[in-house]
């Protein structure tokens, strides 16, 4: 018995210098505690400790969607109120309920062209130069967008504007609630000048205008049918791409000049269905 005693304490420190001879193998070269510990078990959560509770401001609360129908039921009026491009103009400029006005933009950017033109085009919002000279695409863009519209013989057609008049931060794509709140302007705008055609330049503008959730690429070139509010105008509307689009991507030229051919022999054929 003391033998076979001997014997298992020995096979027993054998292991023991195994495990440790592997341990040590496996890079583990110092112990975390003297006492065993079972890790099996659920530790004891540390109870709570009560601290002061510290002095400060306010706290800041993270602010509710806006409700911007007070905002569109003010820009209905003042729209509603205006008997001409001129007095629209005014009104969009005396307009606070767009908050774009309030975030760094210099002027309402309104419009520029042929105010009884066949076509109006409809951008997205005004860039820096548009802010700085108070009127829509007169920067890269608006030249390149100039360019080829006197190429289709559509420069004199033309009166151009945008789905917001204040300039967004960094020339951001302007918000929905944001082109929501200048609709009935937009709405007006198409009221006076009576055009016979929507160009709609950029997926904002197609998108806001129409209605829709495609991207500009799948809208361009296809023909739509806007309605105004009311219902009593329904006009024509093709999408195209923003020139902004064009001077990054010059190979999309093509496509975009496609559609002001359309465009230009739609106007000259205007009992012809799209």
């Amino acid at each position: 018995m003391a033998g076979q005693g001997h014997s298992g304490h020995l096979s027993q420190t054998r292991a023991v210098d195994s495990l440790l001879a592997f341990w040590s193998q496996a890079g583990v070269d110092v112990s975390l505690g003297d006492s065993p510990v079972n890790r099996l078990l659920q530790p004891e959560r540390p109870k709570p400790v009560a601290t002061a509770t510290p002095i400060a401001g306010p706290v800041k609360v993270k602010a509710p969607a806006s409700d911007i129908s007070a905002a569109v039921t003010e820009a209905q009026g003042l729209a509603a109120a205006a008997d001409s491009l001129d007095a629209l103009a005014a009104a969009i400029a005396a307009f606070d309920g767009c908050g774009l006005k309030f975030e760094g933009a210099r002027q309402a950017v309104f419009a520029r062209g042929n105010r009884a033109a066949d076509v109006l085009v409809i951008g997205e919002g005004p860039g820096g130069d548009e802010d700085v000279y108070g009127q829509p695409f007169v920067g890269r863009a608006g030249k390149l967008l100039d360019k080829m519209l006197a190429a289709a013989g559509l420069s004199e057609r033309t009166f151009i504007t945008n789905t917001v008049y204040w300039r967004p931060p960094g020339n951001r794509t302007p918000t929905p609630a944001e082109q929501a709140v200048c609709r009935p302007f937009v709405e007006k705008t198409i009221a006076l000048v009576k055009p016979r055609f929507l160009l709609l330049a950029g997926g904002a503008s197609a998108k806001s205008i129409l209605g829709r959730e495609e991207g500009i690429l799948s809208l361009r070139g296809r023909w739509f049918e806007w309605a105004a509010a009311d219902e009593t105008v329904v006009l024509p509307a093709l999408p195209t791409l923003h020139p902004a689009f064009l001077l990054r991507q010059p190979a999309a030229k093509k496509k975009a000049w496609s559609d002001l051919l359309t465009l230009a022999e739609r106007l000259d054929r205007p009992d012809r269905a799209p």
